[in-house]
Formats: C-alpha cells, sequence, structure tokens
C-alpha cells in the first residue's frame, strides 16, 4: 500500500510540474533595450529572458539585429554606434531564439536623444559593402516562420568615381505558391529614396518612362530564375523574367549618392499563416539594382530562405514542395542543407551525411552552389587545399568540406554572422522505377569531430493529378431472363496513385431483358350478361420486354493497388433510367373448376391484353459494390469483375469492365 501511496504523491507532483511549466510556457517572454549614452556614442546591451532549450538539440542561443534609426544597422550582440547629427533616434531590436521551442522575444523600441553633432563617425561599424558584396546585398534577420515578422535589409553602394542616381526593385511573393508567402507591413528610408508608381518597370535611355507586360516566360525555368550577384545589361528582360515569377513589387528612385557611399533601405515583413502548408521549402526575394539612371548596367541578387517551425541554423530544404508526377522524369529535384558553427573557435572538417530517397539517382548528383567556395575534391587522391568531397554510399551521400576555415559564432572577434554560415545545394534526378509516394530526406551534419547535429526531414509531394479512363463492358442480372446489358463511359481518379487512392465514375447503359408473370388462382362465382358460373379457374400469363437506358453513377469508391498489377475497390452506385419502355401482352384464361379438378375451358370469359408502357427517372436503385481489377493497376489497360448488391430488385448485379486509364 505504501509504494502505490508514494506513487499517487509523485504523480501529483509531476503533474503540478508539468502545469506550471506549461503556464509559464503560456506567458509572453520580452527583451528589454539597456543602453548608455556618451555624448553622441550610445552602448547598446540587450536584456533578454531564459532561453527554453530543445531537448537533444545543440545549446540554445541568441541571435540578435539592432536598427540605431539613422540608416545604419548591426547583428552584433553588444554594439558601440556613433550618431553623425543631433536629434531624437529610435533604436529597435529584434532577437532571434535558436534551439529553443518559444517564441522569439518581442521588444519595444527605446528613443535616444544626441544633443550634438559629430562628423567624426570613422569607429562604427563597417559593412565592407563595396569591397566585399560588389556594392549590393541582400540580408535578413532569421529565417521565415508563419505568422512571424522578419526583417529584409537592401544594402547598395556607389563604386563610381561620380555621383550617381538610380532605382531599387524589389519583388517578392512568388507565384509557384498559391498563398502569398509576406505581407509588406514596414518601410524605413533613411536617404530620400522614393516610392514611384507600381505601373512604371522601367526607364529606357532617352528618361521616357515605360511599362513593361509580361510576356509569360515559364516559372519552370528555375535555374534562370533563382540568380546570384550578377551584373547584366538588358534590363527590360531582366524585369520581365522578375514580374512572371513574383505576385508583388516595389520600385524606389534614389539620387545623388557619392562615390564610395553605402546606403540601406529597411523593410518588415510579416508572414502568412498559410506559409506553415509549405514548411521545409524554399522561398525567395529578389532586388535589381540600377545604379544609374537611364542605363541598362543592371545588378540582380535573389535571397533565398527556408520557411521554418523554429529557428534552427542547421537545416534542410527542397525547391520543390509540390512535383507534377507527369512530368517529374523531365526534372530534376534540388535541395539545400545549411549550417551554421556555433563553437568557439573554427571548423576545419565538416561532414553532411544526407539521406537519399530510394527514388532519386545518386549517380546524377549535381552539385550547384556551396560556402564555402571551394573546388570539388579529386577522386581517391589527398589533397592540402580546401575542396568538396562527395561520398556516395547505399542510401546517403556525405559531402565533406575539407582543409576549410569557418570560424564559430562564440568565436573572438568574429563579428559578421554570415561568415560562421556555410550550405551546399545539389541536384539530384529520379530513378527509371519510382512510385507515387513523398521523398524524405535529412541530414546528419557534423562539426570537425563533436556530436552529429539532425536535421529536420525535408519533404516533397506529388501532386494529386488528374487520370481520366476510359470504360466499357457488360452487366450480367442472374436473376432476370434473357438479360442483355452493356454500357461504356469515364473514370476520374489521381493521376498513377501508389497505393490509396478515391476513384468516381460515370456510365450509360442499355438492358434488354424479359419478365414473365403467371398467375393461377380460383375465381370463385362469376357472373357474366346473366350467365352464372358458380366456381372457375384462371390462368393468367403477363410478357413483357423490357428495353432500358440508365445512368449509372459511381459518385465516390475507395481504392488500393496491391501492387501494379492487381487493384482492389469498394463503393456504391447509383442507377437511374432515363428510358424504359414495356412492350408484351396479358393473357388470362378461364376454365370450369370442380371440387379441385380444372374443366373444360370458358372461351368467352378469355381476354387478351396488349401492354405498351413508356416512361423516364421514375426507377432509381441503390447498391454497394465491391471489385478486383488485373493489369495495369496505376495507369493503362486493366480488366474488372465486379458484384454489386442492390437494394432494390434484381438484387444481383455483376459487372464486368475493361478499363483504360490516361
Amino acid at each position: 500500500m505504501k509504494p502505490l501511496f508514494t506513487s499517487i504523491i509523485l504523480m501529483f507532483f509531476c503533474v503540478q510540474i508539468s502545469a506550471q511549466e506549461i503556464q509559464k510556457d503560456t506567458i509572453p517572454r520580452t527583451a528589454d533595450i539597456v543602453y548608455t549614452l556618451n555624448g553622441n556614442q550610445v552602448s547598446l546591451n540587450p536584456d533578454v529572458p531564459p532561453l527554453n532549450q530543445i531537448a537533444g538539440a545543440p545549446k540554445a542561443f541568441y541571435t540578435y539585429y539592432w536598427e540605431f534609426g539613422d540608416g545604419n544597422y548591426s547583428f552584433q550582440e553588444k554594439p558601440i554606434h556613433t550618431y553623425k547629427n543631433k536629434g531624437n533616434y529610435e533604436v529597435k531590436l529584434s532577437v532571434t531564439n535558436n534551439y529553443d521551442d518559444g517564441k522569439p522575444p518581442t521588444t519595444r523600441p527605446k528613443d535616444v536623444s544626441v544633443a550634438e553633432d559629430n562628423i567624426d563617425v570613422s569607429l562604427n561599424e563597417k559593412h565592407n559593402l563595396n569591397s566585399s558584396y560588389g556594392g549590393f546585398r541582400l540580408q535578413t534577420n532569421r529565417e521565415p516562420v508563419p505568422e512571424e515578422e522578419i526583417q529584409f535589409l537592401v544594402s547598395y553602394g556607389n563604386d563610381k568615381e561620380y555621383p550617381t542616381s538610380g532605382k531599387i526593385y524589389l519583388f517578392f511573393n512568388e507565384k509557384k505558391y498559391k498563398a502569398k508567402n509576406f505581407e509588406l507591413i514596414d518601410t524605413r528610408l533613411y536617404n530620400n529614396e522614393k516610392e514611384i508608381s507600381e505601373k512604371v518597370l522601367a526607364t529606357n535611355n532617352t528618361s521616357k518612362e515605360e511599362l513593361i507586360q509580361t510576356t509569360g516566360i515559364s516559372t519552370f525555368l528555375d535555374e534562370k530564375l533563382i540568380v546570384a550577384d550578377t551584373l547584366k545589361q538588358n534590363l527590360p528582360l531582366t524585369l520581365e523574367e522578375a514580374k512572371a515569377y513574383y505576385h508583388d513589387f516595389k520600385i524606389y528612385d534614389f539620387d545623388t549618392m557619392e562615390p564610395n557611399e553605402e546606403r540601406t533601405m529597411f523593410f518588415t515583413l510579416k508572414t502568412t499563416p498559410e506559409m506553415l502548408k509549405d514548411t521545409s521549402a524554399v522561398i525567395s526575394i529578389r532586388s535589381i539594382y540600377v545604379p544609374e539612371r537611364g542605363n541598362d548596367s543592371h545588378k540582380v541578387q535573389t535571397k533565398e530562405m527556408e520557411i521554418v517551425t523554429s529557428h534552427d541554423p542547421n537545416k534542410m530544404a527542397v525547391y520543390d514542395t509540390r512535383l507534377n508526377y507527369r512530368l517529374v522524369r523531365f526534372k530534376r529535384l534540388k535541395y539545400r542543407v545549411r549550417f551554421q558553427n556555433d563553437g568557439e573557435g573554427p571548423a576545419r572538417l565538416i561532414k553532411l551525411n544526407v539521406d537519399i530517397p530510394e527514388m532519386l539517382d545518386k549517380s546524377s548528383l549535381e552539385v550547384l552552389d556551396m560556402y564555402p567556395k571551394c573546388p570539388i575534391c579529386p577522386d581517391e587522391q589527398e589533397v592540402r587545399y580546401s575542396c568538396l568531397d562527395t561520398i556516395i554510399s547505399k542510401d546517403q551521400i556525405s559531402f565533406q568540406f575539407k582543409n576549410i576555415y569557418l570560424p564559430g559564432t562564440a568565436q573572438k572577434n568574429v563579428h559578421d554572422k554570415d561568415s560562421t554560415k556555410g550550405f551546399v545545394k545539389y541536384s539530384l534526378k529520379f530513378g527509371k522505377d519510382f512510385h507515387k509516394k513523398p521523398s524524405k530526406s535529412k541530414t546528419a551534419i557534423i562539426f570537425d569531430k563533436n556530436e552529429p547535429i539532425i536535421t529536420n526531414t525535408s519533404t516533397s509531394r506529388f501532386s494529386p493529378g488528374i487520370s481520366i479512363g476510359a470504360k466499357a463492358g457488360y452487366n450480367s442480372f442472374p436473376d432476370l431472363d434473357n438479360s442483355k446489358s452493356y454500357f461504356f463511359g469515364a473514370t476520374i481518379s489521381p493521376y498513377k496513385s501508389y497505393k490509396k487512392y478515391v476513384q468516381a465514375e460515370l456510365m450509360i447503359s442499355t438492358h434488354n431483358f424479359s419478365d414473365i408473370e403467371n398467375l393461377i388462382q380460383e375465381t370463385g362465382r362469376i357472373d357474366v350478361a346473366g350467365a352464372v358460373i358458380d366456381n372457375a379457374l384462371l390462368e393468367k400469363e403477363t410478357a413483357i420486354d423490357y428495353k432500358k437506358i440508365n445512368i449509372d453513377v459511381v459518385p465516390i469508391s475507395f481504392r488500393y493497388n496491391l501492387n501494379g498489377v492487381i487493384g482492389l475497390g469498394v463503393g456504391t452506385q447509383i442507377s437511374l433510367d432515363i428510358s424504359n419502355k414495356s412492350n408484351g401482352t396479358s393473357t388470362s384464361n378461364y376454365f370450369s373448376y370442380f371440387n379441385g379438378e380444372k374443366g373444360d375451358p370458358i372461351d368467352f370469359l378469355n381476354t387478351s391484353e396488349k401492354i405498351d408502357i413508356s416512361t423516364s427517372f421514375a426507377d432509381i436503385n441503390y447498391g454497394i459494390f465491391g471489385d478486383i481489377t488485373i493489369g495495369a493497376s496505376r495507369i493503362g489497360p486493366s480488366l474488372g469483375a465486379r458484384y454489386i448488391y442492390n437494394f432494390n430488385q434484381p438484387h444481383s448485379q455483376l459487372h464486368l469492365y475493361a478499363i483504360w486509364k490516361l
């Protein structure tokens, strides 16, 4: 009894602790901005709540993004910033919780008042835009999570020896997704950039504004549309391609940017709830930078992001979460694995052990991009230089960055968090024989000799597609005489389903059969035209030929392919006659009847009547069935047999058919 009592007490305390933890998790977490001001220099420090560590994940940590309210920003934890001009500035902080199972802490901006000018801002954080990023860079403070805000930065610089004026184009919400991924809720401009009409998509060499209409460029041209940092000349074509790929866009003019000057535009995007449907997918935002107005020379940057449900620097994503099964043989499935070294020192060897779905052909591997940038390692040869090795095993591909230097986030003097991140992007073809089922993959990431970090599972699914089938055959009704019934029709079902699927059918059938009814009964007393017959025997025969045209509907049937040859199904059927003709005769013959014995015919009582009736939509029958098909059960020709039990007569029906699914 004592152990039972102890167990009850322990269970009570566990429930209380769990309830407290659940209650604690529901309390919104906030981060505060703490600062000290020394003249024009502000020192910032985030006051953040404790992290809720995800069990089994690497140690949780925060990443930070600051806006100083004067067009400058920082990703450092505790930045120091010097303001050039006196005034009031609104400092913003966005904190991201990595390997944490709660929502990111919310923050309120703080006002900082600067009393005097300070021309010397040389100690401010340098972003090296022109020297390191070609004068054009896109950044976000974190990966998008449904119903969370992200900060999006467009930085551009003047690498000319003279002042320039130009345009910035921003394209977002890809058309390949049914729902929009982002809502632009705030724009912060600090250098007199001006938003111009959305109808204006280009400016030609004579400075005449021109409307560029989409030409219907295929959005399947992913290699062309998802571009890296490039320098291009045909601006109208670049704009057409972007307009064909994205739903929404914004256009901004900027004026008189001095040589070597760098500027940043700030955008707040709210992710939509519909984004959750495509988690682990890759989405993008594109910006086009025209440094000189009236000149077609331009730069293009596309920022690729992965939709996530929690913030994790080590993730795997697939570019196509929905695939068309009919066209998939002509497509390569593209993946991206990203990682971040969160250690106190640099990583020299990074292994990405990727699970490969069995439907993909590992020998078709093509590495599309990577960071750190390095060549592919030579086969069966040890080298001392940095390279990416690809080792293929039975069900895995191991991408190994060898002899590299990837800094850690906790390493001293490392301020640029992007320098601690890496990725590999690759594609694979589908194998010769694969089925219509989801392809799942995940990655084990190993930094040097540390324990592996297991990523999320990235899944690609096939769109249902539509398969129209032609169907014809014969109906047998064992309970009817001289029955002949033929039908033809169509079916609709998902295209080439692997195992389970549903199917609907519509058929038109003809049905001819005979029905003969015989009636023998004692009539009793008959009084006809003064003649009285005490007793008689009536023999009545009714013979009718029926000719029907029916519509047979299977509103839904549930089917299962045992393999590529045999399929099973159950469902319901409704049969409605659209034409029903009955032709025949009814003959009545009378006989004398005495003491149970049949006597002579009574001819003057005999009658004969013709029957000729036409009706429509008067006879409806419901039934349930089970059937089996043999042949190409997923797509193509097959033969089937179906037993239908009808709730009205005739009850039994055998449905024999041939079907060809397209």
